[in-house]
């Protein structure tokens, strides 16, 4: 699986953005996804899960109730609605999906990642 993320760019505090990730070459539909982030010096956190069901959303606390995960299996789409951003949401964000069972928010259970698309909130 390819996975490309878009949508990144900079805005200030209080600002939306909204993240499309485009899978190709593999299966979509079948695995859960993710979107996790790491800042400058930071390591790679999870933002949010999206399981194959809408039913299996899972959100960091640092973004719940300001960030919504969605995907369209159809189109081979993921999506993170950012709402309310804050500095602290500052970070290279990336999208990967999940290949092993386990904990949701552990990055070794994902095996195919993107390349990243930067938000830059100041």
């Amino acid at each position: 699986v390819q996975l490309v993320e878009s949508g990144g760019g900079s805005v200030q505090p209080g600002g939306s953005l909204r993240l499309s990730c485009v899978a190709t070459r593999g299966t979509f539909g079948e695995n859960a996804m993710g979107w996790f982030r790491q800042a400058p010096g930071k390591g790679r956190e999870v933002v949010a899960s999206v399981g194959t069901s809408r039913r299996t959303t899972y959100y960091a606390d640092s973004v719940e109730g300001r960030f919504t995960a969605s995907r369209d299996n159809a189109k081979n789409v993921m999506y993170l609605q950012m709402n309310n951003l804050r500095p602290e949401d500052t970070a290279m964000y990336y999208c990967a999906q999940r290949l092993y069972a386990g904990q949701y928010s552990d990055p070794q259970k994902y095996g195919y990642w993107g390349q990243g698309t930067q938000v830059t909130v100041s």
